[in-house]
């Protein structure tokens, strides 16, 4: 075999294993999500949501791109990992000390007293996670996710478990907060329990700078990138509610557990897989057009799916005070459509080593948020959410940009990969939608014959236009099937 398609092996198999692990742990947080809903009140999921961006910092700050610089290199040594874990622990340590200090000044900010207590206590997931990144990045380098899905998965179910247990027994918001403390420590003790490496007394300031070169720029796009995700949350707490938070907050978890968990999975194998052909462009180019087109087969229809049955989902499985968050996730839905493009477009940036670029990036399409922001929020909630609809389609034009520059990924190119794919797609949501109108059916009933019909529709008008991306996942699967054969 050679090594391309080992190459091609490796990474395909590396997609399963981590398809199956955001599948599995998906599910298990979806299911878990949907139980904790019933307990629980919007205005707990808000309070959360209202912290969340600072925890989120606090922890691209601890990491400062050093795993990412870890994946990326070619040649690594013991040295490498002990200076980035020694890194890692230290930064952790230091900025959950601002975490804590900090804590009233968020309370203050948001005019909501509990936050003080809730930040510093769910702050202590920053020092847990450090001892746990480079563990991770080790895995990932090797392509290993087989072990990963062992760690993820038992720490998913426990932590779920533990926190629905708390939720029935009244404990409110702090059932989330134990879900999030439980789930980081038992990961941490599975990844040091399965991966054999450990840190030496090593450690090297000039290994430190290396990676920090490229590390530091991701540091700085990373951190513009957490606060532009939560900056919505900001905006609702700081002019509404916390409950109105809290719909926003489970919606938008709805949509990223399948838009940012499928894409994930993905975008997390292909990572060390292009970088290791970063220097041969047609190569990296064809292998990086076939990403792009099993990511969005498969992407488009389940979120066009979602936001067509999102209702009766609603309505079958939360109580009604979860309802008014139905066009929250519709709205939000569409905003995400494009959200697998640009993130996979990223991945070209950091191939590269253009950490430069990437900030530049990062830079300019957070200036057009925030003048999209101050544009639509005299509109209200559905002003905002209309205008993060607007802002994830001009988000991509400078994503695809410097695809173009970088490996001649042309426009046209781009567009031929996946419109065709996203048209389907939309057909299959009218389709779906129409159905639903002519047929009179209980929630149930609904979610299942739509859902199914839905199917069938895409797969076979894909099978009948024979659509590229179909035909390219039909190949990927006989090629598996016939590596085990």
């Amino acid at each position: 075999m050679n090594s391309t398609n080992t190459l091609r092996y490796k990474t395909i198999t590396g997609i399963i294993w981590t398809f199956l692990e955001q599948i599995f742990r998906v599910g298990i947080q979806t299911i878990v999500t949907i139980i904790l809903a019933w307990f629980l009140l919007p205005e707990d999921f808000g309070l959360m949501a209202m912290i969340a961006v600072f925890f989120a910092i606090a922890y691209s700050l601890m990491d400062s791109g050093f795993s990412q610089a870890l994946i990326r290199k070619k040649e690594v040594n013991q040295t490498d990992y002990s200076t980035v874990f020694y890194t890692n622990l230290v930064l952790g340590l230091l900025f959950y000390a601002l975490l804590f200090a900090s804590a009233p000044f968020i309370a203050s900010f948001y005019d909501e007293p509990r936050l003080i207590m809730l930040a510093r206590v769910v702050g202590l997931v920053v020092i847990i996670n450090s001892f746990q990144l480079v563990q991770v990045a080790d895995l990932t380098r090797k392509l290993n996710f087989k072990v990963q899905l062992k760690v993820t998965l038992p720490s998913a179910i426990f932590s779920g478990v533990v926190a629905v247990s708390m939720a029935a027994m009244g404990f409110g918001v702090w059932s989330l907060v134990a879900q999030m403390l439980i789930s980081s420590f038992a990961a941490t003790a599975l990844y040091w329990t399965v991966n054999k490496w450990r840190p030496s007394k090593d450690f090297s300031v000039i290994s430190l700078n290396e990676m920090f070169g490229f590390g530091s720029k991701l540091l700085a796009s990373g951190l513009i990138d957490t606060a532009f995700q939560n900056i919505y949350v900001i905006v609702i707490g700081r002019l509404f509610s916390a409950t109105l938070v809290g719909y926003y907050f489970f919606a938008q978890k709805i949509q990223m557990l399948v838009i940012s968990q499928l894409t994930g999975s993905v975008q997390k194998v292909t990572y060390p897989a292009l970088s290791s052909i970063q220097d041969d462009n047609t190569t990296l180019k064809a292998f990086y057009r076939r990403i792009i087109q099993v990511v969005t087969y498969t992407v488009f229809p389940f979120v066009i799916a979602l936001a067509v049955l999102a209702k009766p989902l609603f309505s079958l499985m939360l109580k009604e005070d979860w309802l008014p968050a139905v066009p929250y996730l519709q709205l939000l839905c569409i905003a995400g459509l494009l959200y697998p493009l640009y993130a996979i477009n990223l991945n070209i940036l950091k191939v590269k080593g253009r950490s430069d670029l990437f900030l530049y990036l990062e830079l300019v399409k957070k200036l057009m948020i925030v003048i999209i922001i101050l544009v639509s929020v005299k509109y209200g909630i559905f002003g905002i959410l209309i205008g993060q609809i607007v802002s994830s389609v001009i988000a991509y034009i400078p994503n695809s940009y410097f695809s173009i520059k970088l490996i001649d990924y042309s426009v046209t190119e781009q567009l031929h990969d996946f419109i065709p794919t996203l048209l389907l797609a939309v057909a299959m949501g009218i389709f779906m939608y129409a159905a639903g109108l002519v047929l009179s059916l209980g929630e149930f009933a609904y979610i299942l014959v739509i859902g199914f019909a839905g199917a069938i529709f895409y797969l076979l008008t894909n099978h009948l236009l024979k659509m590229p991306a179909q035909l390219l996942m039909l190949q990927i699967i006989e090629e598996q099937y016939l590596k085990k054969s």
